[in-house]
């Protein structure tokens, strides 16, 4: 089981970062007038709807982690939330999980309508690499890894992969191994890229490195989504046995359905203690690292 955290310390290490990326943010996405306002204001709606900044906030803590972060790294974790917001908005869709809420306010689709919705999304994914080709002082070579990382784990070989397979198991049941690879490639993908993403546009980070913090991420990607199906679970039991979520509603397979609560928090709590174990290699720069992977496991609704 993970210590304590201070939740003073680490909402005072997610409030340093949500400044820094939502200032970028103000900066990258159009104002919401002209011909196209209002796909601009939904993908402002979306992207500014509440949101813990999780992802923006590995990126930052893995830049700090090797070395520092920077205005670059603003960049890069403003162009990790962008890829994120557009995920969650066509994941949404009556098409996918069909979802009236997100984060308690109405989703893009409702709010906006369907082919808005469609339409920010779509405007948020190039949005996202825009702000990979505008990083200053960083070597070319570097910031075509960035992009191919960003490409890769958001794509074909990471999240939309994710996605695929989600759709395609709707209804029917999965192995623990199946659900471990599909949720591997739709969640951990983007926390993986994270991670990665904000180390490497440092210039600084190792290969030995990169690898530890590769490993960390995909412990804490997939204990994040443990976690997940664990709050479902107890949000169900605290409405009295009422289905809540889409996996739920959409007869999905889940970590507690499979492995049953108490095993499944027990699973959240091991990929906590392999991800710390990690970065054993850092030291005191990779605290925050440590802090918000504390979070992952311990946080409620």
């Amino acid at each position: 089981m993970p210590s304590s955290l201070s939740p003073i310390s680490f909402n005072q290490i997610l409030e340093h970062y949500s400044a820094q990326v939502d200032e970028q943010l103000e900066a990258i996405l159009p104002a919401s007038h002209g011909p196209a306002a209002d796909l601009f204001a939904a993908m402002r709606y979306s992207v500014f709807n509440g949101g813990k900044r999780l992802r923006p906030a590995l990126c930052f803590a893995a830049a700090e982690s090797v070395a520092a972060s920077d205005s670059n790294t603003a960049k890069v974790a403003a162009a990790l939330e962008m890829i994120h917001a557009y995920s969650l908005i066509h994941d949404d869709l009556p098409s996918m999980d069909n979802d009236d809420l997100r984060r308690g306010k109405p989703t893009c689709h409702i709010q906006f309508g369907e082919a808005t919705a469609i339409l920010a999304g779509d405007g948020l994914q190039s949005l996202a690499f825009q702000q990979l080709t505008e990083l200053n002082n960083v070597e070319p070579a570097v910031v075509v890894e960035l992009i191919a990382m960003l490409s890769r784990l958001g794509g074909c070989s990471g999240m939309v992969t994710g996605q695929a397979i989600d759709l395609a198991a709707t209804g029917s049941a999965l192995a623990l191994e199946q659900l471990k690879e599909m949720h591997a490639h739709k969640t951990g993908a983007l926390i993986e890229a994270s991670v990665l993403m904000g180390a490497t546009v440092t210039g600084r980070a190792s290969t030995e490195q990169l690898q530890a913090l590769s490993a960390f991420a995909r412990a804490i990607g997939l204990a994040f989504q443990i976690q997940d199906d664990i709050l479902d679970v107890e949000s169900s039991t605290e409405k009295l046995g009422k289905k809540q979520g889409s996996d739920v509603n959409n007869d999905k397979s889940t970590y507690t359905s499979i492995l049953g609560l108490e095993q499944a928090r027990r699973e959240a709590d091991e990929l906590f203690d392999s991800s710390i174990q990690a970065l054993q290699g850092f030291g005191e720069s990779a605290d925050s690292l440590r802090a918000i992977a504390g979070f992952i496991v311990q946080r409620g609704h």
